[in-house]
């Protein structure tokens, strides 16, 4: 008796590969709609923005 139970016998990787390419499709998109829009005049001096300068002193 195995652990995990049977080996499943067909393919994964193959048939999802569409799938996996869409997903790096949309994460790329996404994280090139959030650096642009984090660069915008609205946005440029918000303290939640990572690439807003930090307040000077303490």
């Amino acid at each position: 008796m195995s652990l995990l139970g049977k080996k499943f016998p067909g393919l994964l990787g193959y048939p999802m590969t569409p799938f996996f390419a869409a997903g790096a499709i949309v994460l790329y998109g996404v994280n090139s709609l959030q650096n642009a829009l984090s660069n915008t005049a609205q946005y440029k001096n918000d303290p939640r923005n990572p690439n807003a300068k930090p307040a000077d002193g303490h």
